[in-house]
């Protein structure tokens, strides 16, 4: 319990914690001192200077006065107050409306503390105000900007630099021009503001304020939709319609912080292009249909598919819950363990690695240690576009002098806050990684004790290092040796140290190499086991780690149970009542290949859209179009949904109940706010309703809740987990039973393998599956856009975030752009040994010389029509990080 010390306020003794302010302390106790300068996220400035109080004879701000024992303080003696409404007068009449009553109400915090000091109306009527009036700045579409009532407190400012870490804006001007901007004149859009918002709600007179905003009749507490952060958010609702969405402030996730999707993404809920009713194709056209008719059909032709006929692919979009049913029916019901879903295409080499290494493939710390951590190495992952509040994370412990280095071909966001910043050749990683552990045994910079306690196969692990000399890994990165061990020496001399990753370690064909030289690095230098430190994949969807977790997996039932193992084959086919097959199934990349070059002759496709999403996407279309019999389950007509013999109409996360698993494991509630549109569905009655007709049981359920219950009786990972035990706060995984509290970090005492040791792998360089050539000269290496969502099916509805990036773009290093004579805007084709594409061209140094990059987010130049699709021989995952490509003008 943390010591008190005891001081006075207005004559009463309180007890306060010797770290607050004068102002926390008097917050804490229901004490009220005027501010308006004052955020708790945020450093004190004491500009306002509203929060005066007498201490011991002396006026001090009390918002950066530090409590001392016995203190005597006065909020409330003359001198106080006459200082304070002079301030107040004077902020008043700069304040635009030179009056107590503002018509921003109760948002207003200058209103409510003049009317707290009792400012007399009619002494403002003496001071002279603004002679001048300023444009307000709409730019934004999600937010603007009216520097008139703008008094200069600077929470914006702040809160931009030491929150977010972006400084898009600041002060501008000098003297009475002083406003807010990021440059003279200019537009709030043109500057590099990502439009998370958290200036907005942090402004405490309406100055900046939320663009066409609407007050919610109620709000209902759920998680967000969108990356794998998995964010608490009230959802704001008004009519049946979601109006508004604010961080849930207590949720460890993400402290009430949002990014610009969960703030503003939701529009797509209310889009006019929900499917409504359910489709059927009839004469090669999707026609309206009841649901009896499409669930009759369906049975039907299911009931002929059984086997390894059939093939389901979940979602990562769908709860815990849903993908629980759906892996459930493709074995209980048909019979099959061919189910996959899209982690297939991002993360299944974290899975296959981490548990080789660790035994268990999961981000090892919590998101809010990685804040704590002395240093991080961020390879891989373009974290705050990706991942923004994680990003918010690295931002604090750069803050706290923690040493970040980012390695990357592309010089991301987070490269300019680096200590260290390593531009290495697309592919190279193992090499990399592998140099840095060289230099690190060698100058004895690794953890020689853990290594004895904890891990196993150290030697052949250190005799594999031989073969990373100077010359071997100076030829497959290009990264300049001295680099490479300035990195190393950086992470293993700043303990905990981190390693966060994503996709641009794992979608490779040796992408499973990767994960294991990312736990090779943290074994060897003991960053495991402690909060801050270990390897962490940043999961890219709400749920994909959930749906690893509940078995949409080929080869594991739920909790990674394996299929092939006889007592957990026995285990569930007791639970579900049936006989179940043995054998792994089909990964997502084979079951689209099993319809021409195997047996697939229907597919069950819930809330993916590998139209766009699949590498090499032709195949994935050709597949869906050659198909027997394919159903779609989806909250739109998506690309893929053009090919359905069946599609389905699902209810969006807004309108149903369960769960996600977001990337630090914490397992967290969803929640129902509006009624499902049209004759829309929840994915999990759906899958249940296919279940009854086709006459099987165990599919009777009444709620999630049910569901959840199921689940945890045959997951011991989530054996402690309950709708009811979650209300409030999420838990993480492991949580074996009802009185675990879950787990922060992973590993604390023992790794979860046979040994109970971390294992060390030894590595071999591979090249990627493709390099460029005299025809294809350049690399494609592929991204996301903090402003959408995968296929842009969700985010594409949302006009702001259109506004905000409406189109594909190919990014192009000028060296390049010259060397073809391309400036930005000119549209350009991109061709592959595969297809070719078209999209406008974007100039920066952002992408290295060689090297272009480009989303998968737009249908009109649809990436992975380019990608390549040769995969890991482990993780079965393709190579979309790396292909071979040439560029031309296209006009």
């Amino acid at each position: 319990m943390t010591r008190k010390i005891a001081i006075s306020v207005d004559g009463n003794t309180l007890a306060v914690d010797p770290s607050a302010t004068v102002l926390e302390a008097a917050l804490a106790h229901g004490v009220f001192i005027p501010h308006l300068c004052h955020d708790p996220d945020l450093t004190p400035a004491g500009v306002c200077r509203l929060c005066l109080v007498e201490m011991d004879g002396r006026l001090l701000t009390a918002c950066n006065t530090p409590v001392v024992e016995g203190a005597r303080i006065r909020t409330d003696t003359a001198a106080v107050r006459e200082t304070q409404i002079g301030a107040v007068e004077l902020l008043l009449v700069n304040h635009h409306r030179g009056t107590v009553n503002c018509e921003e109400g109760e948002a207003c915090a200058l209103q409510k503390i003049a009317r707290f000091l009792e400012v007399d109306e009619g002494r403002l009527k003496r001071l002279r105000g603004p002679d001048r009036t300023l444009a307000t700045d709409t730019s934004n579409p999600f937010f603007e900007f009216d520097p008139n009532i703008c008094v200069l407190c600077g929470i914006c400012v702040r809160t931009c630099d030491e929150i977010v870490g972006v400084r898009a804006i600041d002060f501008v001007q000098r003297g009475f021009d002083t406003t807010i901007g990021s440059a003279p004149g200019a537009k709030w859009i043109d500057s590099d503001c990502v439009s998370c918002g958290e200036c907005v709600v942090r402004c405490p007179t309406g100055s900046l304020s939320f663009t066409g905003f609407e007050f919610p009749e109620r709000e209902v507490t759920t998680t967000c939709t969108y990356c794998g952060c998995g964010c608490g958010i009230h959802l704001g609702v008004r009519d049946d319609r979601l109006v508004s969405a604010r961080g849930v402030r207590a949720n460890p996730s993400n402290e009430g912080r949002l990014c610009v999707k969960g703030r503003f993404g939701f529009d797509f809920v209310n889009s006019p292009d929900r499917l409504t009713t359910p489709l059927i194709r009839r004469n090669g056209v999707l026609e309206a249909a009841t649901w009896d008719e499409a669930l009759d059909l369906i049975a039907q032709r299911f009931s002929a598919s059984r086997g390894d006929a059939f093939a389901a692919i979940a979602s990562a979009k769908l709860t815990n819950e849903e993908n629980y049913l759906i892996q459930k029916f493709s074995r209980a019901v048909m019979g099959t363990n061919n189910v996959d879903h899209c982690a297939r295409l991002c993360h299944s080499p974290s899975v296959a690695g981490l548990v080789q290494s660790f035994g268990s493939g999961a981000m090892t710390s919590s998101t809010k240690d990685i804040g704590d951590a002395r240093c991080i190495l961020a390879i891989g992952t373009n974290t705050t576009a990706a991942h923004p509040i994680v990003g918010l994370q690295v931002m604090r412990s750069i803050r706290s002098d923690g040493k970040l280095i980012v390695i990357n071909p592309r010089e991301i966001e987070l490269a300019g806050h680096a200590d260290l910043f390593i531009r290495h050749r697309a592919g190279s990683d193992v090499a990399l990684l592998m140099g840095m552990m060289r230099v690190i045994v060698d100058e004895g910079l690794h953890d020689p004790q853990f290594i004895e306690a904890r891990c196993e196969n150290f030697e052949a692990f250190r005799a594999s290092l031989a073969q990373y000399d100077q010359a071997l890994v100076e030829d497959k990165t290009g990264v300049p040796f001295a680099q490479i061990a300035q990195a190393a020496r950086m992470y293993a001399g700043n303990s905990p140290a981190a390693i966060l990753y994503a996709m641009g370690i794992t979608q490779h064909t040796h992408g499973t190499d990767n994960v294991l030289a990312t736990s090779n690095l943290a074994l060897l230098t003991g960053n495991v086991g402690m909060p801050s430190g270990g390897v962490n994949p940043l999961r890219g969807q709400s749920n994909v780690q959930g749906a690893c977790d509940m078995g949409a997996l080929p080869n594991v039932y739920p909790g990674y149970q394996k299929v092939d193992v006889p007592e957990v084959k026995a285990k569930f086919e007791q639970a579900w009542g049936v006989e179940l097959d043995g054998a792994p199934g089909l990964t997502h990349l084979e079951i689209l290949r099993g319809v021409t070059a195997g047996p697939i002759k229907a597919i069950y496709l819930v809330g993916e859209n590998p139209a766009l999403s699949e590498a090499d996407a032709t195949h994935a279309r050709d597949a869906m179009e050659k198909v027997d019999f394919l159903v779609v389950q989806d909250i739109f007509l998506t690309e893929s949904a053009e090919y359905a013999d069946v599609v389905l109409p699902a209810a969006s996360f807004a309108e149903k109940d369960g769960t996600f698993t977001n990337t630090e494991r914490r397992v967290q509630r969803v929640r129902k706010a509006i009624p499902s549109v049209g004759d829309s569905r929840d994915d999990g009655w759906i899958t249940c309703a296919i279940a009854q007709r086709m006459g099987v049981a165990g599919f009777d359920f009444e709620s999630a809740d049910e569901v959840m219950k199921e689940i945890a009786s045959l997951t011991p990972s989530y054996g402690g987990i309950t709708h009811d035990r979650i209300e409030e706060i999420g838990l993480q995984w492991p949580c074996p039973d009802a009185s675990h509290p879950g787990t922060r970090y992973l590993h604390a005492e023992s790794f979860p393998r046979p040994s109970g040791r971390g294992r060390f792998f030894p590595l071999e360089y591979r090249p990627p599956d493709e390099e460029p050539d005299a025809e294809f000269p350049l690399v494609l290496t592929t991204e996301r856009s903090l402003y959408h969502y995968h296929t842009a099916t969700m985010t594409r509805r949302v006009p702001g975030l259109e506004t905000l990036r409406g189109e594909e773009l190919v990014e192009i290093h000028p060296r390049d752009a010259v060397a073809l004579t391309i400036a930005s805007g000119d549209r350009v084709k991109v061709t592959s040994r595969r297809g070719a594409v078209t999209a406008r061209a974007l100039v920066t140094e952002v992408s290295p010389p060689g090297t272009v990059s480009m989303t998968f987010h737009f249908h009109e130049a649809p990436t992975n029509m380019l990608t390549n699709a040769a995969y890991d021989p482990v993780a079965k995952i393709p190579e979309t990080k790396v292909c071979a490509v040439r560029v031309e003008r296209a006009d």
